[in-house]
C-alpha cells in the first residue's frame, strides 16, 4: 500500500500553511493556492478511489507501525467514496466562492483546514482519531460560519459551537466507555473485543449509546437538529453550500462505520434497544424535517430542514442494515452531497442576481434568471426523486432494503416524505416557472455575469462578495445539475464496485 492515504490527510494541512503566509504579503493569493491543492487532492482521490473501488478492502499503517497499535486508515469502497466526494465538491464550491466570497486568507486556510478533518473522518480506522478529526472539521465549520458579516452570523457560529461541542463530547465518552472495557481504540480490534466482553456489558451498551448519540448531534438528527437551520441560514452562502453538502454526510459516514464496524450487524441483533433506537429517530426526522421544511418562508432555512429529513432516510438504511439497504445509503450520501450543495449555491446565485432568499421572491424566476432557474429546477426534482437524477437511486435503494428487511413502517415513512419533499420544492417550481415577476423586480440576465473578482458593494447574508453574478457562480451551479443527472447512469456500475465493502461491512 502507498503512502496516498497519509498524504491525502497531510496536503490540504500544508495547503492551509501555504495560504495562511502567503497572505503576510499577497492579499488574495489564498484563493489561487486553494485552488491548486484542492486540484491535486482530487487527482489523489481518484488515484485512492481506484484502490478502494478496485479490489477487496485493505488498509494502511501510518509510519508502519504495527495495528492495532499504531494508526490504521482505511482503503475500501466506502471510503474512497468519501474521500473523492470531499475533494470534488470542496473544489467545485471554491470556484463559487472566488466570487462569492468570503476571500481573505484566513477564510481559505480554514477552508483547507476544514477539508483535512473531513478527508481524516473518511479514512481514519481508528476510534479516537475519529474524534480528533471530528474537532477539527466541527472547529473549522463553526469559525467558517461565524465568518459572515454581521450578527446573525457570530450566533449561528456561537450556537454551532457549544451544540457541536455537546455532541463531540458524547462521542468521547462513548469512546472511552469503549476503551474501558477493551483496552483498545483500533475499529477492528475495538470489534473483536467488544464480542469478547460481551454485549450484555453495560460498559459496551453506554458506550453505543453515548456514541450513535453524539454522532446525532453532528448529523443534526431530530430532536438534535437546532444547530443546523441557523448555522446554514446565517453563513456566507459559499459556507452554507459546503457544510451542507459535506459535514453531516461525512458525520452521517462516521457514524455508519462506527456502527458496522466497530459495534457490527451483530450488536445490533443481540441488543434489544440498538435497531429500535437508530429505526424511530429515522422515521421521527423524515417526517418532522418534511414537516418543518414545508413550514418555511426562507429558502436556505427550508433547504436546512429538508436535511434533517434527508439524512433520516441514511439511518433508515443503517437501522435494516441489508446489502442492498447500505447500497441505497451510499449512494444516497453522494447525491445528497451533491444535489443539496448545489441547491444552496443556486439560492444564493438568487440572492446575489435579484436579492431573493425567499420563498415570494421566486416569483417569476424562470424568465429573470433562466439559468438559475433551471438548475434549481433539475436539482429539487432529483431531490424528490424523479429519475434519472442519483436522488431516484438512493431512495429506491433503501426503500427496496426495507421491504427486502420486513420493515413495512419504515417504508412507508419514506414514501411519505417524498410527497412531503415534493410540497415543498413544488410550491417553488410553480412560482418560478408559472408565475410572472412581480412589477418593476429586479432581473439577473445570463449576459449580466461579471468575471470572477470584478469590483462592487456588499451583496449581504454575511458575504464579503461584490455585486453582480460570476461565470464561476453560474458554472458551478450547472455543474451541480448536471452531476445530478449524469450521477445516476453511474449507479450500477458503482454498486458492482461497492459489493466487496458491503459484504465486509456485514460479515
Amino acid at each position: 500500500m502507498s503512502d496516498l492515504p497519509a498524504l491525502l490527510v497531510v496536503l490540504p494541512i500544508l495547503g492551509a500553511l501555504v495560504s495562511l503566509l502567503a497572505g503576510i504579503r499577497l492579499d488574495r493569493s489564498g484563493w489561487y493556492v486553494a485552488a491548486a491543492t484542492l486540484s491535486v487532492q482530487v487527482a489523489g482521490a481518484v488515484a485512492f478511489a481506484a484502490d478502494g473501488l478496485s479490489g477487496a478492502p485493505g488498509s494502511y499503517a501510518v509510519g508502519d507501525f504495527t495495528i492495532p497499535y499504531g494508526i490504521e486508515l482505511l482503503v475500501d469502497g466506502l471510503s474512497a467514496t468519501m474521500v473523492v466526494l470531499v475533494a470534488v465538491v470542496a473544489l467545485g464550491v471554491l470556484a463559487y466562492a472566488r466570487h462569492a466570497g468570503p476571500r481573505s486568507n484566513r477564510f481559505y486556510s480554514t477552508y483547507l483546514l476544514l477539508v483535512t478533518g473531513l478527508t481524516g473522518m473518511s479514512v481514519t480506522g481508528d476510534a479516537f482519531n475519529m474524534y480528533v478529526f471530528l474537532e477539527i472539521t466541527g472547529l473549522t465549520a463553526y469559525a467558517l460560519v461565524a465568518s459572515g458579516e454581521g450578527g446573525r452570523s457570530a450566533v449561528a457560529g456561537l450556537k454551532y459551537l457549544l451544540v457541536g461541542t455537546f455532541g463531540a463530547s458524547l462521542y468521547l465518552l462513548g469512546v472511552g466507555y469503549a476503551y474501558i472495557a477493551t483496552g483498545t481504540l483500533n475499529m477492528a480490534d475495538l470489534s473483536a473485543e467488544l464480542a469478547a466482553v460481551g454485549y450484555a456489558s453495560p460498559l459496551v451498551r453506554a458506550s453505543f449509546a453515548f456514541v450513535v448519540v453524539g454522532l446525532f448531534v453532528k448529523v443534526a438528527m431530530f430532536p438534535l437538529h437546532t444547530w443546523q437551520p441557523e448555522a446554514y441560514a446565517g453563513s456566507p452562502d459559499s459556507v452554507s453550500a459546503l457544510i451542507a453538502s459535506l459535514v453531516s454526510t461525512v458525520s452521517a459516514y462516521a457514524l455508519v462505520r462506527i456502527v458496522l464496524t466497530v459495534f457490527t450487524p451483530e450488536f445490533l441483533e443481540a441488543v434489544p434497544f440498538a435497531r429500535p433506537l437508530l429505526a424511530a429517530t429515522a422515521a421521527i426526522s423524515i417526517v418532522v424535517g418534511s414537516g418543518l421544511a414545508v413550514a418555511q418562508t426562507e429558502i436556505k432555512r427550508m433547504l436546512a430542514y429538508s436535511s434533517v429529513s434527508q439524512f433520516g432516510l441514511v439511518v433508515a438504511a443503517l437501522s435494516v442494515t441489508n446489502a442492498t439497504a447500505l447500497v441505497g445509503l451510499a449512494i444516497h450520501l453522494v447525491g445528497h452531497a451533491v444535489m443539496k450543495g448545489g441547491l444552496f449555491l443556486a439560492a444564493g446565485l438568487v440572492a446575489t442576481g435579484v436579492g431573493g432568499r425567499s420563498v415570494s421572491d421566486y416569483d417569476g424566476l424562470g424568465s429573470r434568471m433562466p439559468a438559475a432557474a433551471a438548475a434549481f429546477g433539475v436539482l429539487t426534482l432529483g431531490m424528490v426523486g424523479v429519475p434519472p437524477a442519483i436522488g431516484f437511486f438512493g431512495k429506491w435503494y433503501i426503500v427496496v432494503g426495507t421491504l427486502e428487511a420486513g420493515a413495512w413502517g419504515l417504508a412507508v415513512v419514506i414514501l411519505l416524505s417524498t410527497l412531503l419533499t415534493l410540497a415543498y420544492f413544488a410550491r417553488l417550481l410553480e412560482r418560478m416557472f408559472f408565475r410572472e415577476a412581480p412589477a418593476g423586480a429586479e432581473t439577473g440576465p445570463a449576459d449580466a455575469a461579471v468575471a470572477d473578482g470584478g469590483e462592487g458593494h456588499d451583496v449581504g447574508s454575511g458575504s464579503s462578495a461584490d455585486s453582480g453574478v460570476s461565470l464561476g457562480m453560474v458554472a458551478a451551479v450547472l455543474a451541480a445539475a448536471l452531476l445530478a443527472v449524469g450521477l445516476g447512469a453511474a449507479v450500477p456500475a458503482y454498486e458492482s464496485a461497492l459489493a466487496p465493502t458491503v459484504e465486509v461491512l456485514l460479515s
